[in-house]
């Protein structure tokens, strides 16, 4: 039997828009439309703004968009829009993977389909098999992978190649070629979380780089390692202590992952969603305000799993960026306030010691979180969590979720994602682009030209 990473290959670059189901289709769009909001968004924050600033620098080119900034080559273009699409922490997830597969492979897809003056149908398929790609993948090494690696940093690599290889029409061969170029220059180490560093949004960016590097070199008879998957020095034995091949190979070409992709509706880590959900079904129950919930909460216990725990475990956050990968302030500020967006990651909120918000600050005295090992035994399939609110007159009401909200166990429509991609892109770019972004998408399956659909959404 070939090796893992040549099915991988020979499979993904056979694949042509008429071998999607039909289901397949839909759920592509739905992962497209969903991305649109957070690049769209995210083009105009910080890190964004400088990634623009300095891509600038390797010159211009007619090739790509660059939401918010002058065209760039397609390379360039994916690393801007992949750091933008990563920022808000609104993009999508793949939980068994624990991959975030928009950010990184849809601005490479984009930036080569628009280079190539592809279709819709084959920019729709380039993104199918690069979540196909990242997400078998991100699978075959989770979750020991996820100790030490961002796997959309690494696992992701592989599906903007596969995506930008799909658009470019690559051989069996060259597709192989073009993974062993991507694998070897994986990357995305967690390090930068311990400071808050933006680091996490280079990983999606770089990633759409890397593969469409690896791809144009592939393409031109640059040569990659055959076996870059399972090879004796490869992804697999570098990047993690335990893995799993067959995930590469079982049901591949017949059973498209991005149907299990996951939705994110609350603006910060996914780790920190399906406890916020509890918390906020909680308060609706109870149909408490800000203030009932401070004066009638006198302990808040939140139970979670360890890999999501090491990613979410500060508890006095002094920055929007921590306070995003916070359980207990998530956690807090549903309760008090019943949503957790943008607003809620404000910068006013945050000082040098710590959340600034005396309400949230005194509910956080009163919250701690806790591993529990039957929680972690569930994790990576599930992403459980338990509450357990103790209130001042000692009674206890109790919830909890394996899934939250926007999960294919928990799904939600097309719809609510295209109101998603309304308020956020209308709050943050304005109305009209907002308007502009959702007719774009409504002509996804029939523009004959990607070049110009999405170009003049954010001049």
């Amino acid at each position: 039997m070939s090796s893992v990473t040549r099915q991988l290959a020979d499979v993904l670059a056979a694949t042509t828009y008429v071998d999607l189901p039909p289901q397949t289709l839909q759920d592509t769009h739905r992962a497209i439309l969903d991305w649109l909001g957070s690049a769209l968004a995210g083009a105009v924050e910080k890190p964004a703004r400088l990634t623009q600033r300095v891509a600038a620098r390797f010159g211009a080119s007619p090739d790509a968009t660059v939401f918010g900034a002058s065209r760039a080559s397609a390379a360039v273009a994916a690393l801007a829009n992949g750091v933008a699409s990563h920022i808000l922490e609104l993009d999508d997830i793949h939980k068994r993977s624990t991959v975030h597969a928009a950010a990184p492979i849809i601005p490479a897809a984009l930036a080569v389909a628009e280079r190539e003056h592809a279709d819709g149908h084959a920019f729709m398929t380039a993104v199918a098999v690069g979540y196909e790609a990242a997400f078998r993948i991100g699978e075959a090494v989770n979750p020991s992978h996820y100790r030490f690696w961002h796997p959309t940093g690494t696992a992701a690599t592989f599906g903007a190649a596969a995506a930008a290889g799909s658009l470019m029409k690559l051989t069996a061969a060259e597709m192989l070629d073009a993974f062993g170029s991507a694998g070897t220059q994986a990357a995305g180490l967690w390090e930068f979380n311990a400071d808050g560093a933006m680091s996490k949004h280079l990983h999606s960016g770089k990633a759409a780089f890397n593969g469409i590097l690896s791809a144009d070199l592939a393409h031109a008879g640059f040569t990659g390692a055959t076996r870059i998957l399972e090879g004796d020095r490869g992804f697999f034995r570098a990047m993690s202590t335990t893995h799993d091949p067959s995930r590469i190979t079982d049901g591949l070409g017949v059973a498209w992952k991005i149907g299990e992709n996951c939705y994110k509706l609350h603006a910060c880590c996914g780790h920190t969603h399906t406890a916020i959900d509890v918390a906020l079904d909680l308060r609706s129950g109870r149909n408490w305000s800000r203030d009932e919930v401070l004066a009638t909460v006198a302990d808040v216990h939140v139970e979670t799993y360890g890999p999501g725990y090491e990613i979410v475990k500060e508890s006095n956050p002094r920055s929007p960026y921590q306070g995003k990968f916070s359980l207990a302030y998530c956690v807090a500020a549903g309760l008090l306030e019943g949503r957790v967006g943008l607003e809620q990651f404000s910068p006013e909120r945050f000082g040098d010691e710590g959340v600034r918000d005396a309400a949230i600050t005194a509910l956080l005295r009163r919250t701690r979180v806790t591993v529990e090992e039957d929680l972690t035994r569930k994790y990576p399939s599930a992403w459980p969590a338990r509450l357990t609110l103790t209130l001042q007159d000692s009674s206890v009401i109790r919830g909890a979720a394996d899934f939250p909200r926007g999960n294919p166990e928990n799904p939600v429509s097309t719809c609510q994602l295209e109101d998603k991609l309304v308020t956020l892109v209308g709050s943050r770019v304005g109305h009209d682009n907002a308007r502009a972004a959702l007719q774009a998408m409504r002509a996804l399956d029939v523009c004959p030209d990607m070049a110009g659909l999405f170009c003049d959404l954010l001049p």
